[in-house]
Order: C-alpha cells, then sequence, then structure tokens
C-alpha cells in the first residue's frame, strides 16, 4: 500500500553531502517497491582528485556528473517511473557548478560550456520533472558529525569553510526552487529504521503530490 502514491511516481531526495540522501532513497524504494537511482562515488575518478584540488578537477567532476546523470534518467524514463532518485541534476547546476564558477574554481569559460551542455540535455524527453523533491536539510554540526561518521578520507581533510559555504548554498537555493513540489524534512526529526517514522514520511510525500494535482482557482 503507497497510500496514494503513483506507482510511476519520480521521487527525488536533495540535500547536501552528508546529509542522508542515500540511506533515505534506499529506505523509501523498499518501503514503495520502486527502484532505487543512487549516487554513484565508488568508481567515480574524478572525486578525490577533485578533493585535492578544486580548481583543477572542478569541471571535470561536473561533466561526470552530468554524464552519469543523463545516462541515469534515461533509465529511469524508460522504466516508466517508479523511481527514487538520490540527489537531483537541479543541484548539480544551481549548487555545486555554480558555487565554483562564483569563487573561481572554475573558469567562466568552462561554466559556459558546462551550463550549455546542460541546457540541451534538459531539454530532451528524458527529464521529466520529479513529481516531489524531498529537501533534507539540519544544523551545521549535525551534518558534519554525519560526514566524520561516515568516515570518507577526501571529505574528513577538507576544509570546514568549504562545508560551510555550501550548507549557506543550500539554504539558498531550495528557498528559489519551482521546478516541482518541495518536501521538506528536518534530518534530526525522523529515523529511516523506524518504521512508523518512514510511515509518516510516506504519507506527506503522498499529501505533497496530491496537492500539486489540486487545479488551482483564480
Amino acid at each position: 500500500m503507497n497510500y496514494g502514491i503513483p506507482d510511476n511516481a519520480m521521487i527525488t531526495v536533495a540535500g547536501t553531502v552528508g546529509v542522508g540522501k542515500s540511506t533515505l532513497t534506499t529506505a523509501l524504494a523498499n518501503r514503495l517497491g520502486f527502484k532505487t537511482s543512487l549516487e554513484k562515488v565508488d568508481h567515480n575518478p574524478y572525486l578525490e582528485k577533485f578533493y585535492a584540488d578544486f580548481e583543477r578537477w572542478s569541471f571535470h567532476l561536473q561533466i561526470y556528473f552530468l554524464a552519469e546523470r543523463f545516462k541515469e534518467q534515461k533509465v529511469i524514463f524508460a522504466a516508466g517511473g517508479g523511481v527514487v532518485q538520490d540527489r537531483s541534476i537541479y543541484e548539480d547546476t544551481g549548487i555545486f557548478a555554480k558555487m565554483h564558477a562564483d569563487q573561481g574554481t572554475m573558469s567562466a569559460t568552462d561554466y559556459q560550456t558546462y551550463t550549455s551542455l546542460f541546457e540541451a540535455m534538459v531539454m530532451t524527453p528524458y527529464f521529466p520533472h520529479p513529481d516531489v523533491l524531498i529537501y533534507l536539510e539540519g544544523s551545521l554540526p549535525a551534518i558534519l558529525s554525519r560526514i566524520q561518521d561516515r568516515g570518507r578520507e577526501m571529505e574528513i581533510r577538507t576544509e570546514v569553510s568549504y562545508w560551510e559555504h555550501m550548507h549557506t548554498r543550500y539554504a539558498e537555493w531550495i528557498e528559489g526552487f519551482t521546478a516541482c513540489p518541495v518536501l521538506r524534512l528536518n534530518i534530526e526529526e525522523y529515523d529511516v529504521n523506524d518504521p512508523a517514522s518512514l510511515d509518516d514520511i510516506v504519507h506527506r510525500i503522498s499529501d505533497t503530490i496530491q496537492l500539486k494535482q489540486i487545479p488551482q482557482l483564480g
């Protein structure tokens, strides 16, 4: 029983690094009987190099993620939905690429090339908007604690100022996000290992999707 969530729904989980996107994505997919679309980091050829030298590798990393996201979108499109997606393409362009362009760790030329490629991709039929974007948010100390707990050396070695900047960027980005309905969840107010807590999230997803479907008057 999916509490009114369509079997072909596309649910996207968004939020900064370490906030628990993959964990919630997997738990929701299992609960709903959906497929997962997980961000692949273990075999990423640029990720560790990027954390060692932002300026040298930011463009390469973002192009890699864009290509992987495009391939995943085609799989989701072919499957006809019924997917929970870990991180959205909107974050790639609206947070990460833009942040490095603004900071000067991605050149203006590279950013223009990246943006042009992104815009060409999203005009294809392989990029349907999600039915709902679940935005995971929490205090910076809570997120930093999670980054420490999962133990990725390249993240732990990164200056705290980088995570502070990203945390601020995300907070500003979500306030202006309008591509699809948004459900905001505070990471300190739910437990994916608690069936009752997960059921509450499922109910809230259903309510958010159904509210989107109600015709607006005026």
